[in-house]
């Protein structure tokens, strides 16, 4: 199920961590639709990628980029059923998987998250590899129901399981599987294209990604459909990929360490050399938040 990546996505992908949001040309953005079977969908603009559940009982929402996009994503969402969203899920506090929330929200839609969600985005926040600062939400943009483990959501005749992993990307991420359909959204836990950005100031940790990836694994069979953060729609063998070089790349990362090599050593090196190719994008922040966090004492 790989896709090759155009070379758009390739530059947004490298890219959609470091702009702020007021340099975005929303106006350009297309909104595009992938049915993944049995009500199932996966919506993409700029920002996270969305999941989508539509049926009988109600549209359910997972995640919803920036609120420029709300009028797109509602559209795209028209195509599918003449119903409101009802439910929107939230796989980690940063701005370009909440934008949204706020307009949704106001339109009578349930926002749910990770209780870690709802407590960043209610005070001002620092993410510090990317040198932004983020104001705390606004009240009608913060969740209103948060869970600390695990919710269920019986909708759609699916079964919706949205389960915390250990601090990942984030100390607040949430993998949403839709049992029946059997999709799987992974949120920035994993990103199916390029190398991960572990958001250290958000209480993000190497350990972690590689832990709720392997935690996740187990869940996906070779006909699970794998929605990423960010990146091409993707399987199980990619998931796998990705948590074995992760494995490889934090050991590597440590012998570097261990050596008293600098980071600037490090980035002029081939340590990644043969992942290159295979995980375009993000290699110069992701080496550098790996020494930052394998460096401490």
């Amino acid at each position: 199920m790989r896709r090759s990546l155009p070379p758009l996505l390739t530059l947004l992908l490298t890219l959609f961590v470091s702009r702020p949001a007021a340099a975005q040309n929303y106006d350009t953005v297309q909104v595009r639709t992938t049915a993944l079977g049995k009500g199932v969908y996966m919506l993409a603009g700029a920002g996270g990628n969305m999941g989508l559940s539509v049926g009988d009982d109600a549209v359910f929402l997972v995640d919803d980029e920036f609120a420029p996009l709300t009028p797109k994503i509602r559209a795209a969402i028209a195509a599918l059923t003449p119903k409101p969203v009802r439910f929107v899920l939230n796989t980690h506090w940063h701005f370009d998987h909440t934008g949204g929330n706020k307009d949704h929200g106001d339109a009578g839609a349930l926002l749910v998250a990770h209780d870690n969600v709802r407590k960043r985005m209610s005070t001002d926040q620092f993410i510090e590899a990317l040198n932004r600062a983020q104001p705390a939400a606004e009240k009608g943009a913060l969740p209103v129901v948060t869970f600390n483990d695990t919710v269920t959501f019986h909708i759609n005749g699916d079964d919706v399981v949205a389960f915390h992993v250990a601090p990942a990307h984030t100390d607040g991420d949430a993998i949403v599987v839709f049992r029946g359909a059997n999709v799987v959204h992974m949120g920035d836990v994993f990103v199916s294209a390029g190398f991960p950005f572990v958001d250290l100031s958000s209480g993000g940790s190497i350990h972690g990604v590689i832990a709720a990836c392997a935690r996740v694994l187990p869940v996906l069979n070779a006909d699970t459909k794998v929605i990423p953060g960010h990146g091409p729609l993707t399987d199980r063998a990619r998931v796998q990929a990705y948590h074995d070089m992760l494995v490889v790349m934090r050991d590597r990362m440590r012998k570097e360490i261990a050596a008293g090599h600098t980071i600037e050593q490090v980035l002029a090196s081939a340590i990644t050399a043969e992942y290159d190719k295979s995980w375009p994008g993000g290699r110069e922040r992701f080496l550098r938040i790996l020494f930052q966090e394998l460096s401490r004492k």
